[in-house]
């Protein structure tokens, strides 16, 4: 029978709330099943936050110092060939269920194309069910199955927490919930596979706020722990962007009832919150159940690699923040569960990788899965020798990740950014030590083994300088080393083009 794929991405799951990982604040025993027959990718990261650019370096391979899609509204310049396009060329059909966050190349286009109304799925997918940008899909499907929900979807939360109704509970209706609609989409196409191969993306939107979920799956999940008094003067301190972000990011990305910045929350809110995230934890896990159990129905399991996987991370009430847009690791360090049904997954199955893994290296995976060559554009390698047991002695021990900022400008902010183009910056993360760049501001550095919940910089210590530069100099080596090689490895001849590209 063919080789198949069903990957499972979901939106904004924290690493350490990672399935298979034995946390006790985390109900999820069908992710946790796939884990025992699978392996978890322990120290896996996106290359950025949020969607748009985590998903362009899934797609395409790449650093977002490649592709360029450093925003959700940012296009993704055409010519590059992302993973759906390998797909068909190999004729292979890639299916979607959910979204991609992604923008055509507006270049030679009609700008009032309804396709620049907002990110969406991109170009190539054969669309199953459309997890559109305002979920209008989704909310009219609903109401036409008798929910009395508003229209616009993040209104129907905003006024039922109006309404007086504790900050955790949804108003969507049990069974009528958005991860049913997309999960029932996925039950639909396995209980009746094409025998030829595909690829089924199947995006969850949660656990990505509005921070309120089903009451049974609140009364399955544990409170979570409540945070230790966060000393404002202390986290503003740490760099000028943490304490920007403390300012300007809002209560409302993690509920739209909520008023005023995130870092103001009152305790008993952020605590209400943080449990309402584990609830949509579980609130996944149901539905990847029923996903799972009709693969099996299908016979199509032991041809299938399993992928769970998340576009990047949540704070989590963390130092004042909710939502993704932080200095620290969990915006960007993501689960990452893999199950290769192959007897040469034994080694690692039931078990745990502890490699550092990026997005860049899920391209040529999928691609490998498929007996398809990895093009020269990719910045990452194939994971299926890692969980075959066997880790090549010139894997990397860094990961990078980048974040733009740019939005979060009113104009020049000092000794943070000058310009636009100069609001973001890089990091180079090893088990030890997180080092941050800024064009235009000062360095930022993190001794993760000391202070693993990332409290103190320490890059103007004096004591700390050569770490500082070698960082430094291993991320300029990084850069170097990954500059963009899409038609590096094709050259003009005599007789035509040759090499590949």
């Amino acid at each position: 029978m063919a080789r198949n794929v069903l990957l499972i991405m979901v939106d904004q799951w924290r690493w350490d709330l990672s399935p298979g990982l034995g946390n006790p604040l985390v109900s999820t025993p069908a992710l946790d099943r796939l884990a025992a027959r699978g392996v978890v990718f322990t120290r896996h990261f996106a290359q950025s936050a949020p969607c748009g650019p985590a998903r362009a370096s899934f797609a395409s391979g790449q650093y977002v110092f490649n592709h360029r899609v450093f925003a959700n509204p940012v296009p993704m310049a055409s010519g590059r060939r992302l993973l759906q396009h390998h797909l068909r060329t190999a004729g292979i059909t890639p299916y979607m269920i959910g979204y991609t966050t992604a923008v055509p190349d507006p270049r030679g286009r009609d700008p009032k194309d309804p396709v620049f109304h907002g990110p969406s799925v991109a170009e190539g997918w054969q669309i199953l069910r459309e997890m559109d940008e305002d979920k209008a899909h989704y909310t009219a499907w609903a109401r036409s199955q008798g929910a009395d929900l508003d229209p616009d979807y993040d209104a129907g939360f905003a006024h039922h927490l109006r309404a007086g109704a504790p900050v955790e509970t949804s108003p969507q209706p049990d069974g009528l919930h958005d991860s049913r609609w997309l999960a029932d989409a996925a039950v639909a196409f396995l209980d009746t596979a094409p025998e030829r191969p595909w690829l089924l993306h199947l995006g969850f939107y949660r656990p990505h706020p509005p921070l309120a979920a089903l009451t049974r799956h609140l009364a399955r999940v544990p409170d979570a722990p409540l945070l230790p008094p966060i000393d404002a003067a202390a986290e503003d301190a740490i760099h000028p962007l943490a304490a920007l972000f403390r300012r300007v990011v809002p209560a409302s990305i993690a509920h739209p009832g909520l008023d005023g910045p995130a870092s103001a929350l009152p305790a008993a809110t952020v605590a209400a919150l943080r449990k309402a995230y584990l609830a949509l934890l579980a609130e996944v896990d149901d539905e990847v159940d029923r996903v799972l159990a009709a693969l099996e129905r299908s016979g199509r399991g032991p041809d299938t690699l399993v992928v769970f996987m998340s576009d990047h991370g949540e704070q989590w009430g963390e130092h004042g923040l909710f939502g993704k847009r932080a200095i620290h690791q969990a915006s960007f360090r993501v689960p990452l569960i893999i199950a290769d049904p192959r007897p040469s997954a034994d080694p690692t199955r039931g078990g745990r990788i502890h490699a550092i893994t990026e997005h860049v290296d899920l391209l040529p995976t999928l691609l490998d899965w498929f007996g398809i060559a990895a093009p020269p554009q990719c910045d990452g390698r194939s994971l299926l020798g890692l969980i075959a047991g066997d880790r090549p002695s010139d894997w990397r021990d860094a990961a990078v990740y980048e974040h733009d900022f740019r939005d979060k400008l009113t104009g020049p902010v000092p000794g943070l950014a000058r310009s636009p183009h100069e609001a973001q910056f890089t990091a180079i993360q090893d088990e030890r030590w997180a080092y941050l760049h800024f064009p235009d501001a000062d360095p930022v550095l993190f001794d993760l083994e000391a202070d693993p919940g990332q409290t103190r910089n320490l890059a103007a210590d004096p004591a700390f300088a050569p770490i500082v530069h070698r960082m430094m100099r291993r991320l300029l080596d990084h850069r170097i080393r990954h500059a963009d090689r899409t038609l590096s490895e094709a050259r003009a001849a005599p007789g035509g083009m040759i090499g590949r590209w």
